[in-house]
């Protein structure tokens, strides 16, 4: 019987009659049986009405039962119908040939009923056992992808309340973090297959770049507000302590490395945070690296921070225009910036001026660059 109850379905594939009927007389009350004369009807038969389990034999005109096993187990659709020999055939390299070919059992005539019967209730609860096994697998899978789905969710929230705490003391911060989101996502689209970054583009996805990216300046927080919201240029000594926000940030993500060192998101706006003020060149801060030695996403960072800040007015200056900041960037470019990513800059000039022109914070939750696409 099956699971739920119903009746197992049991295909009876022998050349003989009386064979057939025996069996069909001894198991039609405990199974639901049908029968096929030949290794051809039986194949069509299993296409048509796919049983539980067979009962084959293997001495047959045309094709034999062997044949028919191997072209059952070689369809992905039928290989895991179970198959049990019944058959005259007593030497022992048959048996080995059947069990060789898939088969579940190999049985010899002439076969007493009642061992038929207790082989078949064998082969059918294993049968079933799988059958709910895989259901269970299934349902954990779904399980599954529900609660990873549930903690990118929630992951998301938290990056965005930790965000959120640099722009609760500078609205102009928080704009400033939700634009560079953007931009950083895009310069990962488009050097994705350039020589010197494909590699290591590879294995990271735009998207947890640009998230990354919004942690930038999370070591704002320990900056004292007379310094943060001062109306006016900073003095050097202020700028000094400025500066130290990369240290900050530093301190706090690099703790959280520590505790989740598989984290790879974490290990991404760390690089951020620490490595965006940076410069090509190495006079760049808080720890003067040049060249190469300065990680890819903090080089991506280090021209969307740029550009945002010189296109936004603030208290003691003027915005630039998008063509005056692309030729800033240019102009640092092999100084302040890596040549490449100032060269992806300006190829996506139009598509940073349209991220900028358009950006209110209900925009941008519908906003979406495609993998193989810069465009908006």
């Amino acid at each position: 019987m099956s699971a739920r109850g119903t009746k197992s379905k049991v295909l009876i594939v022998d050349d003989t009659d009386l064979n057939i009927d025996i069996l069909v007389e001894a198991l039609g009350d405990r199974y639901d049986l049908y029968t096929a004369l030949d290794g051809e009807l039986a194949l069509e038969m299993v296409k048509t009405t796919p049983p539980d389990i067979i009962l084959l034999d293997v001495v047959m005109p045309g094709m034999s039962g062997y044949d028919v096993c191997m072209k059952l187990k070689a369809n992905p659709e039928t290989a895991d119908i179970p198959v049990i020999f019944l058959t005259a055939m007593t030497d022992i390299n048959d048996k080995a040939r059947g069990f060789e070919l898939g088969a579940v059992d190999y049985m010899v005539k002439p076969f007493a009923i009642l061992e038929v019967q207790a082989r078949l209730d064998v082969h059918l609860s294993l049968l079933n056992a799988k059958k709910a096994l895989k259901q269970q697998n299934e349902l954990l899978e779904i399980k599954v992808k529900e609660r990873t789905q549930e903690l990118a969710v929630t992951q998301g929230v938290i990056i965005e309340a930790m965000a959120s705490l640099a722009e609760t003391r500078d609205q102009e911060t928080g704009d400033h973090v939700m634009r560079t989101r953007f931009y950083v996502q895009l310069l990962a689209v488009q050097l994705a297959s350039h020589p010197r970054f494909s590699k290591y583009l590879a294995g990271v996805d735009p998207d947890d770049l640009g998230t990354a990216a919004t942690l930038h300046d999370i070591g704002k927080v320990g900056v004292p507000d007379h310094i943060l919201l001062k109306p006016g240029r900073l003095t050097p000594e202020e700028f000094e302590e400025v500066k130290k926000h990369t240290l900050y940030g530093h301190n706090i993500l690099s703790k959280l490395v520590k505790r989740l060192p598989n984290n790879e998101f974490l290990k991404l706006a760390d690089e951020i945070s620490w490595t965006h003020h940076e410069k090509w060149n190495g006079t760049g801060y808080p720890r003067g690296l040049k060249g190469d030695d300065i990680p890819i996403p903090g080089r991506l960072m280090a021209v969307a921070d740029v550009y945002d800040a010189i296109i936004s007015p603030r208290v003691y200056k003027g915005p630039m225009s998008s063509p005056e900041a692309m030729d800033f960037i240019l102009s640092q470019a092999g100084t302040h910036f890596d040549p490449d990513v100032a060269t992806a800059f300006v190829e996506l000039s139009e598509t940073f001026q349209f991220v900028a022109e358009q950006l209110n914070e209900d925009a941008l939750e519908d906003m979406a660059f495609e993998k193989g696409s810069v465009a908006p």
